[in-house]
């Protein structure tokens, strides 16, 4: 059987986004799939740190392999910002249409639009954590552009780009995007630690 790792999310776009780059070298469950109903804290104040406490409270509470990811919007002329605040930008109660009203009216008069995603992701196996990033470069556009992705990726243009994250195919973004920079580095890691070629003690 493959060997199971579980992502430390139910985010459908994430856990798509992660099947698709990750393919058939092994299977990666949910939090539904392995029964974790609750909400796992993510109150950490860098992006690292999220990614952290979430992998950490999935291996110490169901002693299971897992990994977590956290992302952030980072943009030059607000400082960083939103950051690890990007999926609560506009408030606790908001949504990805809130956060990027908010940011596009920061911008309304600023020249200097250079951004970037980055992502991190915290790997556990065996009680040891290891972590991976993934940047992308780019810019944030004057109004949203395309239908597809989610979050900013309707203004978010990639360097050397003509389309929007969200004007992408999920495959072509995939090829470029900062989630799948991290996991590339984690694939590579698991390759070379052999994880790979194990098969799950279960089956």
């Amino acid at each position: 059987m493959m060997r199971e790792l579980v992502f430390a999310t139910n985010n459908t776009h994430k856990l798509n986004e992660i099947r698709e780059i990750i393919g058939n070298r092994f299977r990666v469950m949910s939090l539904a799939d392995i029964g974790c109903k609750e909400e796992i804290a993510e109150d950490a104040a860098t992006i690292e740190g999220n990614a952290s406490q979430k992998s950490w409270y999935i291996f110490n509470k169901f002693n299971k392999d897992c990994f977590a990811d956290d992302t952030g919007l980072e943009i030059v002329a607000i400082g960083g910002k939103p950051g690890v605040k990007s999926a609560r930008y506009a408030g606790e109660d908001c949504n990805p249409e809130n956060n990027i009203r908010k940011i596009l009216h920061e911008l309304e008069a600023v020249s200097d639009r250079k951004a970037r995603f980055r992502t991190v992701i915290s790997l556990i196996l065996n009680g040891q954590e290891l972590q991976f990033e993934g940047i992308v470069e780019g810019l944030i556009l004057p109004e949203k552009r395309g239908n597809g992705g989610f979050g900013y990726d309707p203004v978010f243009l990639p360097d050397g780009y003509d389309q929007s994250f969200a004007e992408m195919t999920l495959d072509e973004k995939n090829k470029i995007s900062h989630r799948a920079r991290a996991i590339q580095k984690l694939i590579d890691h698991l390759g070379r630690s052999s994880l790979l070629l194990k098969t799950d003690p279960a089956g």
